[in-house]
């Protein structure tokens, strides 16, 4: 099931009625018709039995002009096992992210380049005023060429960020905003602090509108890539993580 959604770039949410007819592994999916790996949501949500009925809220603050959402059984790929019982789509506010007008602009950036990195080329993107500098390569490997498991990287004394475009082309669009505004971070605070990156960067995120479960995603995902690099500060990191986002949640 393919429902074409006007968006014109606004900020809305969309809250979603799904009912089960039979077990189904549910998956939803919200993207950019005119491009490749442009995925503003991506989600999937397994139903046990017939009958059963979930609301999903889909946050999207930042929109192309036209979007699809894609309904579909991840198993047959086919949409008779499940009826959509309501679409409901309400307006978000205007962000409100307290940061410096700098932070401001590196964001806007971020987001932009975000919502192209599934299709555009690797090289060199400058941003309008030269501030800041997104170097896209196929992959970030180190000083004997060997392939880093980290989707990013950022110059402490430059606004200058390196790209892994193998990375990157497989995460949604709200996962590389969550990973930019880590790295913005640790330019801004001039930092190599992980957790302080993390929390300023989801901090940012958030205020945004981005959805909370996504910014788990950006911290969880390389690890669960790469299984035998977690350790003991990776998974501290998850924990600061959830629980900052616990508390923002709980005060917002």
């Amino acid at each position: 099931m393919i429902v074409p959604i006007p968006s014109n770039k606004e900020r809305f949410k969309i809250r979603l009625g799904i009912t089960s007819k039979m077990p189904v592994q549910l998956g939803i999916r919200v993207y950019d018709p005119r491009y490749p790996n442009t995925y503003y949501f991506r989600r999937k949500a397994q139903f046990y039995e017939g009958n059963e009925k979930r609301e999903f809220v889909i946050s999207l603050p930042v929109t192309p002009e036209v979007l699809e959402m894609e309904l579909f059984d991840k198993v047959s790929g086919e949409d008779y096992q499940f009826d959509m019982s309501y679409f409901k789509v309400d307006k978000m506010k205007p962000a409100e992210v307290w940061a410096s007008q700098e932070e401001h602009r590196f964001m806007d950036f971020a987001i932009d380049f975000a919502q192209k990195a599934g299709h555009t080329p690797t090289g060199f993107y400058d941003s309008k005023n030269h501030e800041f500098l997104f170097q896209y390569l196929p992959s970030i490997t180190d000083a004997f060429g060997k392939e880093l498991i980290t989707p990013a990287r950022t110059h402490r004394k430059m606004p200058r960020v390196q790209i892994s475009q193998r990375l990157f082309i497989g995460y949604t669009i709200p996962i590389r905003v969550a990973i930019l505004a880590h790295e913005g971070c640790h330019w801004f605070l001039n930092t190599r602090s992980q957790k302080t990156a993390d929390l300023c960067g989801i901090k940012k995120y958030l205020d945004y509108g981005f959805p909370t479960i996504e910014a788990i995603y950006a911290v969880t995902k390389v690890f669960g890539n790469n299984p035998h690099h977690v350790g003991a500060s990776q998974v501290q990191r998850t924990k600061d993580v959830v629980a900052f986002i616990e508390n923002y949640r709980a005060n917002a």
